[in-house]
């Protein structure tokens, strides 16, 4: 057996132990000759292995529709990562529903989860979201692809005191956090849910009317003052108007484009002379508000 070959002791012949009788000495090494025979046949460099490895993992990314330039300049660690942590998190991730084009998306915003720990970094948020939030296990892909950031957020400083926050305001019940409402458990409780719901309070609303409002539309806690809350509640007031209290009925209003829709369609009924409801004036295709406009038009002018 090849095993017994390998194992059993080499037995040489006797003659074969003898050294040869010469009448010259025989030439031994010299250092130098050692040391040129060395720089011939240099041992093995691992060099060209790292190299290998690190081809295999550029092309892992790419693969994945991965962007590897930014992924090595946002996440240094993964030159030194190796690629059996990189499929491991992808497991990981897998495990729990999400394709790999998913998988390859997310990882591009988020390249730092390239070398993250599932054990001690994504494991504990899918376990916050089935067993905390209880988000149904088929739920679990359609909220990660909703809100990536939320495999790059903290359990005990960031989401648990968010989803504790959101559940005293009314997302309990009926109104519990889902795969579509994910999104607001990365939010900052002091950053950003609570300068939003000052702000609708500052325009004379109550807390528990505000509560209402964003439960019946949650978008309202990912609106930008600045650049959404604000500008549409002065065109609302002072170019519509409007009464504050129709925006209470219909919070929806803010989730729909100023320039995009609901200066076009104001300035048209304003033209004509006529007026509707927020939800009548918004809620309908452009085809059926210009039906609409138009049977109306007809309506005055029979009237008159």
């Amino acid at each position: 057996m090849l095993t017994e070959m390998i194992i059993r002791p080499l037995h040489l012949p006797p003659q074969a132990l003898l050294i040869p009788h010469s009448s010259k000495p025989s030439k031994t090494l010299s250092s130098s000759s050692s040391s040129n025979l060395s720089t011939k046949n240099p041992p093995p460099s691992s060099s060209s292995d790292s190299g290998l490895l690190f081809r295999q993992k550029i092309l892992y990314l790419e693969n994945l529709n991965v962007n590897s330039h930014k992924a090595l300049q946002l996440n240094p660690d993964f030159r030194s990562t190796p690629l059996s942590s990189l499929l491991s998190v992808e497991q990981c991730l897998s495990s729990f529903g999400l394709t790999r084009s998913s998988l390859g998306r997310i990882l591009d915003m988020y390249p730092q989860l390239l070398t993250s720990d599932p054990h001690t970094q994504l494991y504990p948020i899918f376990d916050f979201l089935l067993n905390e939030v209880r988000i149904p296990f088929l739920h679990i892909p359609k909220s990660i692809t909703r809100c990536p950031r939320i495999l790059v957020s903290n359990v005990p400083n960031q989401l648990r005191p968010t989803f504790s926050f959101l559940q005293n305001l009314g997302f309990v019940g009926p109104h519990s956090i889902t795969s579509h409402t994910t999104v607001l458990l990365v939010s900052s409780v002091e950053d950003t849910l609570l300068p939003k719901i000052q702000f609708l309070q500052s325009l004379g609303f109550s807390y528990e009317e505000v509560a209402t409002m964003v439960i019946r539309s949650p978008g309202l806690l990912t609106f930008s003052i600045t650049n959404n809350l604000l500008p549409k509640v002065k065109y609302f007031l002072e170019e519509m108007k409007g009464d504050i209290v129709e925006l209470k009925r219909f919070p929806q209003y803010f989730s729909f484009s100023l320039e995009g829709k609901i200066k076009p369609r104001h300035r048209l009924l304003v033209e004509h002379r006529l007026s509707l409801p927020l939800p009548l004036m918004l809620k309908v295709s452009d085809g059926e508000f210009n039906g609409r406009l138009i049977e109306l038009r007809l309506r005055s002018i029979e009237g008159m």
